[in-house]
């Protein structure tokens, strides 16, 4: 009785969800795409038939062994690398299938990588305007105004005329990640953003990253090795297979938005938790007995 009673108000929540995202745009749909590096040579394949829908407006959380290909996968939909076979679309928009292998990068789909790549001689604001200065969509007075309207919602105030080098690894982070939402995205694609950062300032990003979501819905594709992290996070969690990368197993994260650090002594997030890590400690067994680098 108890798992249906469960079941019923997760479904609940879902459709709570879809009301509140409708209009969003984003959604992602991949089918059967490989991915195989230097197919004249060596023939190593990255990704084997994977196929994987994320709703638009959803916070999607990718996990896996070091090196299965869950990069390659992201840089696929970024349209940094081509697909051997398979499509991926973006609001039933093909990005990129059998002739087309390489999707075009575009300013619906932003990237924030593992290591930051704000210029250290602007100021905060002036990197969160320089990418619609640079395309000419705003003027420099339309693009610092939202610039600093943007900064503003994401708790950034009093930061926006330090440059990067003055400023904490945290504010950084979130600097980039207010810079890749200036320009509206349907998708923001996160390689590990958080990965250097201490315990206790990922915790503030955390929450800071949900704030920004909850204003913003924007769709992510979150790539991260953090258990605790991708479930406090995720709309769904997806554990990916050692290479070639495939999903496992996919596990809806049924405890409601909007969440914060209470949610991780409550026992349904245990029970995920320990759900998630049998399924990645599988493959992480898989990937160590074969010597997978990380890469």
């Amino acid at each position: 009785m108890n798992a249906v009673i469960q079941s019923n108000a997760f479904e609940a929540k879902q459709r709570e969800r879809n009301m509140n995202t409708k209009g969003t745009k984003g959604a992602i749909r991949i089918e059967k795409v490989d991915k195989v590096y230097d197919p004249e040579g060596a023939a190593v394949k990255a990704v084997d038939t994977c196929s994987l829908d994320i709703g638009a407006g959803e916070i999607c959380m990718i996990v896996g062994p070091s090196g299965c290909g869950k990069t390659t996968l992201l840089n696929a939909i970024a349209g940094f690398h081509s697909i051997s076979n398979g499509t991926i679309y973006l609001d039933d928009e093909l990005l990129c299938g059998p002739d087309k292998p390489k999707a075009e990068p575009g300013p619906d789909r932003v990237v924030v990588f593992q290591n930051g790549a704000l210029f250290p001689w602007k100021t905060n604001l002036e990197n969160v305007a320089f990418g619609p200065i640079m395309q000419g969509t705003m003027s420099k007075k339309e693009a610092f105004e939202k610039a600093r309207d943007m900064m503003a919602s994401a708790g950034l105030n009093g930061s926006e005329n330090s440059y990067p080098g003055e400023t904490s690894s945290g504010v950084r982070r979130r600097v980039e990640i207010v810079r890749a939402l200036m320009n509206d995205p349907k998708v923001l694609l996160l390689d590990e953003p958080y990965r250097a950062l201490d315990s206790l300032t990922k915790s503030v990003m955390h929450e800071a990253l949900l704030d920004i979501y909850y204003k913003n819905k924007v769709t992510i594709f979150f790539i991260t090795h953090d258990l605790e992290e991708a479930i406090f996070l995720g709309h769904k969690v997806v554990i990916m297979t050692t290479r070639p990368c495939r999903p496992k197993k996919i596990l809806d994260v049924d405890i409601p938005h909007p969440r914060d650090y209470n949610v991780l002594t409550s026992k349904r997030f245990r029970e995920l938790m320990d759900e998630t890590m049998e399924a990645v400690h599988e493959e992480a067994m898989k990937a160590f007995e074969r010597g997978e680098k990380e890469g």
